[in-house]
């Protein structure tokens, strides 16, 4: 028999039981489960934003930081754009003076306190800094950036520019920084960054992972993923391994249609192929030999032969590069004069410049695997005119501080940009650009024959006429053999059918799905 004091026990056990079991069940909503992610890295780079040039370190940063407004998620649509840190913006009627007001009570991570117009001002000021900004370039039109208040700024440039919100994207220069933590942390920030989005960073450990923990005051809401572990696992044959023994559930694809297939018979798998194509361009430096001859740069570009190089990508993942600016964007034209594969030419060449029996060419090239097979593809095809390449192959971000040092003749980079000519001939072809120039970029040819063309586009209102600009600036870099266009490669992610990013995702110019506060494992 039961007394009473036994039931009373029992009850207040049940009641003490089941209290514990809302408590667990609260703490799991709380924190959610773990994103298990696998990156084809060796180890992160710099993920301060505003240098975070990386595939890896740009797919990273999104998930950490905001700009003043976005891309839908999903989405690169320039028409799209919508507010993010601004909830609202209005432009002079001669576009120069632009305002924009910030949402109220938006939180840093961590102890950071609330984002105020002083963080967009010192963010923005950062980004057009040489010396704290590898986007430093875009922002040469701008004036000055103000505070006229706590949550109101204003941006005066000093000439129209193509995109005023484009530069102010959640995108490379675009992200907001808090700034205390840059002037707290200093030089550690590159790796212990702070900003306002869904997911902040708990810590590095190196060559194996990141590790992100859910933003609880995210202004948007609490994300429903509680943490990322941001795996690097360089080697696609063990991510792969890794995904399929389900111990990732979002996996860094191969732009390869052979993976493609294969990945999708991998049960519960999704395979996603999205925008923007990352044009793969082999820059050429001009002031350099071998190619300070313009007849070495042509028998280089007849000897590419970019529907070899789609094949062996695969049509589902890749297209053929056909200028200097990617397709889509706007100011790209195909009639441009690209040089067409011609072997036959090529050999010519060669021997019209004093190497009838062919030339080597030492370049230094990543160990990335997706661009090394890819460089090594186009060093079989340079090999049956008479080039041999000779590859430097280095670490990842060795690669990246090697080719600013300008100690390669020969450049392979793949990049995707905002989708308009202007930022990608700017930063590439413009002679401000030039590495290892106070305002260096990413003009790794030493091209300048464009810049007359690229500099009025920039300011022009009437967009049939900036447009034509941008067609005169591709036929003009062309026409000098400054970069041989080769291809463009879609993203390729694999993910668990589990994992839903809370949107379609069509595409993303962080390179890699929006880990955002709607994302969920089912």
């Amino acid at each position: 028999m039961t007394t009473n004091g036994e039931m009373a026990m029992r009850f207040k056990t049940a009641l003490m039981a089941g209290a514990f079991a809302l408590m667990a069940s609260f703490a799991q909503a709380q924190t959610g489960p773990t994103l298990r992610v696998g990156m084809a890295a060796q180890d992160i780079g710099r993920i301060d934003p505003h240098f975070a040039v990386s595939t890896p370190d740009r797919v990273l940063v999104s998930w950490m930081f905001n700009g003043l407004v976005r891309f839908k998620p999903g989405s690169i649509d320039p028409a799209g754009i919508e507010p993010d840190l601004a909830q609202s913006w209005e432009s002079s009627p001669d576009g120069k003076v632009w305002t924009f007001r910030l949402r109220p009570g938006v939180k840093f991570h961590g102890n950071f306190g609330e984002l105020t117009a002083d963080d967009v001002v010192f963010s923005l000021n950062k980004a057009a800094n040489p010396q704290t900004s590898a986007s430093s370039a875009d922002f040469r039109a701008f004036q000055s950036v103000e505070a006229l208040d706590p949550l109101t700024v204003r941006i005066t440039l000093r000439e129209n520019v193509p995109s005023l919100l484009g530069l102010v994207t959640a995108y490379a220069g675009g992200y907001i920084v808090s700034r205390r933590a840059v002037e707290e942390r200093g030089a550690d920030f590159s790796r212990n960054p702070i900003g306002t989005g869904p997911f902040a960073l708990d810590r590095v450990t190196p060559n194996q992972s990141a590790e992100l923990v859910a933003h609880a005051g995210y202004f948007r809401g609490a994300p429903q993923i509680g943490r990322i572990s941001y795996r690097f696992i360089p080697s696609d044959a063990s991510r792969d391994l890794a995904f399929q023994a389900r111990e990732l559930d979002l996996n860094y694809g191969r732009a390869d249609q052979a993976w493609v297939n294969r990945t999708k018979q991998v049960p519960n798998t999704v395979v996603d192929v999205f925008e923007p194509g990352e044009l793969t361009i082999l820059n050429l430096n001009t002031s350099m030999p071998p190619f300070n001859d313009i007849r070495i740069r042509q028998a280089f570009a007849h000897a590419v032969n970019r529907p070899e190089m789609v094949r062996w990508r695969g049509p589902d993942v890749s297209r053929e590069g056909q200028s200097l600016v990617p397709r889509g964007y706007l100011g790209f034209t195909a009639d441009n004069g690209l040089l067409p594969f011609d072997l036959a030419r090529a050999r010519a060449l060669l021997a019209e410049a004093g190497h009838p029996n062919g030339i080597t060419i030492r370049a230094i090239h990543t160990q990335l695997p997706e661009m090394l097979s890819g460089m090594q593809v186009i060093q079989a095809q340079l090999r049956r005119a008479g080039i041999t390449l000779d590859l430097q192959v280095v670490e990842h971000a060795t690669f990246h501080q090697q080719i600013r040092q300008n100690l390669s003749p020969l450049v392979y980079y793949a990049a995707a940009r905002f989708p308009i000519a202007d930022i990608y001939l700017s930063q590439f072809f413009h002679s401000r650009s030039i590495v290892q120039t106070p305002t260096a970029v990413t003009n790794f040819s030493h091209c300048n024959v464009a810049d007359a063309q690229i500099d009025a586009a920039r300011v022009e209102v009437d967009q049939a006429s900036q447009i034509r600009l941008w067609h005169e600036a591709q036929r003009l870099l062309l026409q000098n053999v400054c970069g041989v266009p080769v291809i463009e490669t879609l993203l390729v992610f694999a993910r668990r059918d589990n994992l839903d990013y809370g949107y379609e995702l069509r595409g993303s110019m962080s390179l890699g799905p929006l880990i955002t506060e709607t994302t969920r494992l089912r």
